[in-house]
């Protein structure tokens, strides 16, 4: 069975931000940016690495950091069901179950229908 790649996300997808890292490390800490923050632009998932001296590890490090969050894994199931066409009428269910939607307010101390929903 052979696997065709859906998409990929590079380096090119993402905003890197280098800077001065907290903590010890003395003169050298203080004069370098090697720290790294990487924000996958359409997601908005972010990874950070000061733990080397070498920008270009931190690099690395913070691009698998944010390929590891949980904001990310839920933007790469969504944009991987909508290209392979599994996406087509969930904004349609999604309106439809909208108008099902009870909002209720407490009002001396019982739950009733909010004036504004009904």
């Amino acid at each position: 069975m052979s696997r065709e790649v859906l998409f990929s996300v590079t380096a090119k997808d993402c905003r890197f931000d280098y800077y001065r890292g907290s903590g010890k490390g003395g003169q050298h800490r203080n004069k370098t940016d090697s720290a790294v923050r990487c924000t996958h632009i359409e997601s908005g998932a972010v990874g950070k690495a000061e733990d080397n001296r070498s920008q270009h590890k931190n690099k690395q490090t913070a691009f698998r950091r944010m390929a590891e969050t949980q904001r990310f894994k839920d933007w790469h199931k969504i944009e991987t069901a909508r290209r392979l066409g599994r996406y087509v009428g969930i904004d349609d269910e999604v309106d439809r179950q909208m108008k099902r939607i009870r909002v209720e307010v407490k009002e001396g101390g019982k739950w009733v229908p909010d004036p504004a929903f009904t």
